[in-house]
């Protein structure tokens, strides 16, 4: 029986990341992966193929909408779907080779097959044709993911009525697609096909796009996204789709009770959210424990209900980013270790990339408010941004919130352009306990969009320069 210091269950961020970073402690490390790639959900159909898609979607749309007024005279573009399907494909594999060769180069084991926990220091692994291996690990870490929530009454079949995975790889631009689900996978995987052409309605069971993000945000958003074409029917849940025609028949209800009316389209695509892949994993033989909401449960360091047996990522608690389960990886690892692991909680990005994106860290102004926390707040619109303005891409603005006390940083939130990268030198701040006046006394490089932080900053102290 083959004997390591760790194993891991999963090769997403949050798995690979955590055996790379115990075998650069010194640790004997396998992983365990069921798919023939690494990479998990993330590189193979989730955050790397839609951001090809986006990415892709955004120049075909430029071509033909915003190249003329620059001065670019190209005909007409037309769309190559196959092609723009073998781009996304083309990242996807330099993304799980790349993940391949960081394994073999720190001298990690993989197991292929499906990994189940025996209890403390054993797992089972079982390869597709059905055999059988028991190795022994001193720790094992579970790191395997998420799926998406599916919706009652409504099945995916990943042809018409379709996942996020689905959606990624359509043989045809819809004529209308219907998104269920107003949170960043509806909104993106929207984006994509709208620019290609289809016409979108997001379906939304609150009364608002993105729970959870600032609201001031949030409604700035929705009418950039209408503005593009997308219809919303918020505070609505769909509660059938008959697919007995050629076209869907989706039957639509009001949240709160009502009359229902039916939506035809050609694709469904089901975003309502995601929860922990914990099939197959032995959890209730192996005494492993789950909280209210069916994640695993454990306690400050990672550790589950038993001993030795660790898990991270989408299937514990918190934000399902792939960037948090990366950070819990290495903090898991050095833990195991003997080291001092942490990740901090406080200051964990997101963003949507949607055109414009939306990027935030942090507290929210409503979550501020219900926590009894003095606060000010400093905005500045990115149509009083010099470079903005002389791009024509002017939507959005920068939001930052700080204490009123002591002026530490609390949340900033971000829509416009590039606004993901531009998020992180607030991270670093907040990292560091910094101050709205830190960042306001901070030199930013002329003419940048990251200009708009710097102003927002002096907005806290009401003395933004250009506004």
């Amino acid at each position: 029986m083959a004997s390591y210091d760790l194993v891991v269950i999963g090769t997403g961020p949050g798995g690979y990341v955590c055996a790379i970073r115990a075998a650069q402690l010194g640790l004997k490390v396998a992983v365990v992966e069921k798919r023939d790639t690494f990479g998990g959900t993330c590189l193979n159909i989730g955050c790397m193929p839609s951001k090809a898609l986006l990415y892709a979607s955004e120049m075909f749309e430029e071509a033909g909408h915003s190249f003329a007024k620059m001065g670019v005279v190209v005909p007409k573009p037309s769309l190559d779907l196959p092609a723009m399907m073998t781009f996304k494909q083309q990242g996807i594999d330099g993304n799980v080779k790349g993940v391949e060769f960081l394994l073999k180069k720190n001298k990690i084991d993989a197991l292929r097959g499906s990994g189940r926990v025996l209890g403390t220091g054993k797992v089972e692994v079982t390869s597709a044709d059905g055999k059988t291996q028991t190795v022994e690990a001193k720790s094992i870490v579970i790191a395997s993911g998420s799926t998406y929530t599916p919706l009652k009454g409504v099945a995916v079949d990943e042809k018409r009525i379709v996942s996020s995975t689905g959606a990624l790889s359509l043989g045809k631009v819809p004529g209308k697609l219907l998104v269920i689900g107003a949170g960043v996978i509806g909104l993106e995987l929207g984006s994509v096909w709208r620019r290609l052409g289809a016409e979108v309605t997001v379906v939304e069971f609150l009364d608002r796009i993105l729970p959870g993000m600032d609201g001031e945000v949030v409604k700035q958003f929705q009418r950039i996204l209408e503005k593009q074409g997308f219809n919303f029917k918020l505070g609505s849940k769909v509660t059938a789709v008959d697919s007995s025609g050629a076209m869907l028949k989706a039957t639509i209800e009001p949240a709160a009770g009502g009359k229902p009316e039916t939506l035809e389209a050609d694709v469904v695509l089901v975003a309502i959210g995601r929860i922990p892949y914990t099939k197959g994993l032995g959890l209730e033989d192996a005494g492993i424990k789950l909280d209210e909401r069916g994640r695993i449960a454990i306690d400050a360091h990672f550790l589950t209900s038993v001993k030795g047996v660790y898990a991270i990522g989408d299937v514990v608690a918190g934000p399902m980013l792939a960037h948090k389960a990366e950070d819990e990886g290495v903090a898991v690892a050095e833990i195991i270790a003997g080291k001092a692991g942490h990740v901090n909680y406080d200051v964990i990005p997101g963003v949507v990339y949607t055109t414009p994106e939306v990027s935030s860290v942090g507290k929210t102004e409503e979550e501020l408010k219900q926590a009894g926390v003095a606060y000010t707040a400093g905005k500045f619109p990115f149509t009083a941004n010099g470079r903005s303005k002389v791009n024509q891409t002017t939507d959005g603005f920068v939001k930052i919130l700080a204490d009123a006390k002591t002026d530490r940083v609390l949340g900033v939130h971000i829509v416009g352009r590039e606004a993901g990268e531009i998020i992180h030198e607030a991270a670093v701040l907040m990292e560091f306990g910094g101050s709205a006046e830190d960042l306001a006394r901070t030199c930013h490089a002329h003419p940048t969009r990251s200009e708009a932080v710097k102003e927002a900053a002096l907005a806290v102290g009401k003395r933004a320069i250009h506004m």
